[in-house]
């Protein structure tokens, strides 16, 4: 694990790389929502399983994180911090999908085409806030224009997956699983088996894409 400070025109970022652990095919790029940060236990996850699959995992930390902020920027200013990383994310030489969670998936989806990404992640789209409906994010997910994997809770109050309008992408459900994927004890599944059920789709995923 390897740690860099990249300057964009937002602030400084941060990435924290994860690498294949032998034939690097593909990177993930991965960053965080408005609410958190890498920690988040998907991102973690992706971390710790995708390096053995050929794939290196880059955590990326928006600058408004770096500076210890608490209350995330506009969207656009969000998109100025993800295409400041970009020309690092791209230095392996290796094609790059780009994803997040939550906001970052909305940066992802924005922006994929213009940076020439392989494919997009979205990690718990939000497909509108919480109890709006009719302010719907879709759009920003249809146009992605680069094959997509939407990752959805079951019982996310952004989006459910049944919400979700047909499209071209793919998208998995995490039963019983809200915004950050935690599931209630009720439902009888561990957060190990969820997150292997996470992780088991995206390294699914990506083997596709080659």
């Amino acid at each position: 694990m390897t740690t860099e400070t990249i300057d964009t025109d937002a602030g400084p970022a941060r990435v924290t790389w994860h690498a294949a652990r032998s034939g690097p095919r593909l990177v993930l790029a991965v960053s965080h929502g408005a609410g958190g940060g890498i920690e988040a236990r998907d991102l973690v996850a992706l971390a710790g399983t995708l390096p053995a699959h050929g794939v290196t995992v880059a955590l990326v930390e928006q600058p408004w994180r770096v500076a210890g902020k608490k209350v995330a920027p506009a969207p656009r200013t969000l998109d100025t911090g993800w295409r400041g990383v970009w020309p690092a994310l791209t230095a392996p030489g290796l094609p790059v999908i780009s994803g997040g969670r939550s906001a970052g998936a909305r940066v992802a989806c924005r922006t994929a085409r213009e940076l020439g990404a392989r494919a997009v992640l979205a990690l718990s789209f939000p497909l509108h806030p919480p109890g709006r409906p009719e302010k719907s994010r879709a759009d920003e997910l249809l146009g992605a224009g680069v094959p997509t994997l939407v990752v959805q809770g079951g019982n996310d109050p952004f989006g459910r997956p049944e919400e979700f309008p047909e499209g071209p992408y793919e998208l998995v459900e995490i039963p019983h699983g809200d915004h950050g994927f935690a599931v209630p004890k009720r439902a009888g599944v561990t957060e190990q088996e969820t997150m292997a059920r996470l992780t088991d789709a995206v390294v699914r995923w990506t083997g596709s894409l080659e």
